[in-house]
């Protein structure tokens, strides 16, 4: 690689975007086995699972990629020079399993937010479902698993068909409970914990009075290196950090070929995993430019334009072995700015779901390490779903003038006291 500074802080975001939109996926229910989640049609040969692959609509899955582009950019903007790390397919998947109930102007917004404008639910739905069935049998050396869950208050009436949907297209268990009951937040917790693999073990501290349901999504990832790296070559070197401050970190290196692309003010290497059907894009910035620059440039477009540029060629590659985690991230202003604000108001429409409830709170966590031997991470995405309060018209009563008042007992009519107010 050339000798340009290696910037930490964009090696490890980026790693997320294309970690969690390419990875094999296999679904996860619960304490299930991999071989009880995935029977009959979910289970394909390597072949089917590029041809099916072939066959999700190209709208959904740019779609999908320019949302991992702009919610990324959003929150670079709101954390600047922080470590981000997230996972847009996580944000995605549990919001769409959202979306199956909004409706009206909701409805449009969310499909602007997360590019799903001018995709049938229909469509969106079996898109989902092909794209995660196509995913998790395309490479058995990495094990990517994905869980879906919905928890519901007891005693909440929800639409049918939504549930139904989630579990057809979205693998969703769904579970009712007492959200008023202590054990609540334990038992939701545990789920994730156990979807995750313990990389994620809490989410929920508690649950607020108003909410009735809790849409959640959660992923787990754990690849080798196709090239792995030798540990005895892991050596303490410098890294400069943006602040102009230069820190001592352990640094990877080998020599090998790998795909290459130089843009106009950066320069990436594609590490891939397994079988190489998916692989890590450490995308590096040239000395002197803020990574910000070039995340601001990248979009679905330019990032389709790029990744069909790559070349082989001979790479020494010398790179940060490191840990991190990113959140618990409320995403509900992000996903504002994004264009769906009205979800998160008293005049949100999911209908579909109920006629009156919005989304409360969006969380997201990742957690994620790499070394040597490859790349493990985790990441989990909570919908909070709530009731909306009374619309009540309010009248304005101002006593900032001399005033009267009565004490009565209503039973009686009788007066007890009365008086006159004309300096409180």
């Amino acid at each position: 690689m050339r000798g340009k500074s290696k910037l930490y802080v964009f090696l490890t975001i980026m790693t997320a975007i294309l970690l969690f939109s390419t990875a094999a996926v296999c679904y996860r229910c619960g304490g299930k086995t991999d071989e009880e989640v995935i029977s009959g049609e979910d289970k394909v040969s390597s072949e089917e699972s590029d041809e099916i692959i072939k066959s999700v609509d190209a709208d959904l899955l740019d779609g999908n990629t320019e949302f991992s582009f702009k919610i990324f950019r959003e929150l670079v903007t709101e954390d600047k020079d922080e470590n981000i790390f997230i996972s847009p397919l996580s944000i995605s998947t549990a919001l769409a399993m959202t979306y199956n109930g909004a409706e009206g102007e909701t409805k449009e917004e969310m499909a602007e937010a997360l590019e799903f404008k001018g995709i049938s639910l229909e469509y969106l739905n079996q898109g989902f479902k092909d794209l995660m069935v196509g995913i998790q049998n395309a490479d058995d050396e990495i094990e990517l698993n994905i869980a879906n869950s919905i928890w519901l208050r007891e005693g909440f009436d929800c639409k049918e068909d939504f549930l139904d949907r989630n579990r057809e297209y979205f693998a969703s268990e769904v579970e009712k409970i007492d959200f008023s009951s202590p054990d609540a937040p334990g038992i939701i917790n545990s789920w994730i914990e156990d979807a995750t693999e313990g990389k994620i073990e809490k989410m929920i501290d508690e649950i607020p009075i108003d909410v009735v349901m809790y849409l959640i999504n959660a992923i787990y990832f754990k690849g080798d290196w196709t090239y792995e790296f030798d540990e005895d070559a892991t050596e303490e070197k410098d890294f400069y950090l943006l602040d102009g401050n230069i820190k001592k970190v352990p640094m990877m290196a080998q020599e090998e070929e790998f795909s290459y692309f130089e843009g106009d003010n950066f320069s990436s290497v594609r590490l891939p995993y397994g079988e190489e059907k998916t692989a890590m894009y450490v995308i590096l910035p040239d000395e002197g430019v803020n990574p910000d620059t070039v995340i601001s440039s990248l979009n679905a477009e330019k990032w389709n334009e790029y990744t069909g540029s790559f070349y082989k060629t001979e790479v020494s590659i010398l790179m940060p072995k490191f840990k991190m985690e990113y959140g618990i991230k409320l995403l509900n202003d992000t996903l504002t700015s994004l264009g769906m604000g009205i979800a998160f108001s008293q005049m949100a429409d999911f209908s579909g779901i109920n006629p009156d409830v919005y989304i409360s709170r969006v969380l997201h966590k990742a957690v994620i390490e790499v070394n040597e031997k490859g790349s493990e991470a985790a990441a989990v995405t909570v919908v909070e779903v709530a009731e909306t309060a009374m619309v009540v018209d309010i009248v304005e009563f101002t006593v900032n003038r001399p005033f009267i008042f009565i004490i009565s007992d209503d039973r009686s009519g009788s007066i007890l006291f009365m008086g006159k107010v004309v300096n409180p």
